[in-house]
């Protein structure tokens, strides 16, 4: 079906912006998301077929498109926050006190009394060094999940820690 992607645009640019005004809550992030979807349905191979409005069709990418662009900043704000916490004097209290070794000792005594799942977790983060989607992999859990548990499990450990001081 040849379509008039001029007639289409002027007649669902607005409604396609309002959309994406809900769902971002941002004027420019809606206009560009919007623009993008617009060149996406002109420059697609899989081409309207009729099956639902155009509207809904032009929803549709725009709505997939807005998905990616949320995915694609909370990797970039993880990737941030991890590369904030690689400076030597930006590590934990947890790290530093593993390279002594009677605190390190003292560590794995409080490591070795805490439940699961932090104590496995804990483990695979610092001394398996896998990422957290690699966790979140291996527990059938999102990245998220893993994230959240191993930082548990470190206030977990530090605050024993504190006790046994």
């Amino acid at each position: 079906m040849d379509m008039d992607f001029e007639k289409l645009y002027n007649t669902y640019y607005m409604q396609v912006y309002s959309y994406l005004i809900t769902l971002t809550k941002c004027q420019d992030t809606a206009e560009e998301i919007t623009q993008n979807a617009f060149f996406k349905a002109m420059t697609t191979e899989k081409k309207y077929r009729s099956s639902s409005s155009e509207f809904t069709w032009l929803c549709a990418i725009a709505k997939n498109l807005f998905l990616d662009d949320v995915k694609k900043k909370k990797r970039r704000s993880h990737v941030e926050l991890e590369e904030s916490h690689t400076g030597e004097s930006d590590k934990s209290g947890i790290e530093h006190a593993l390279a002594d070794e009677d605190s390190a000792f003292r560590i794995h005594q409080v490591l070795h009394a805490l439940e699961e799942p932090y104590k496995e977790i804990f483990q695979l983060r610092v001394f398996g060094e896998l990422s957290f989607q690699k966790i979140g992999l291996l527990f059938e859990k999102s990245e998220n999940w893993a994230r959240v548990t191993y930082h548990r499990a470190r206030l977990k450990i530090q605050e024993k820690m504190e006790e046994t001081l």
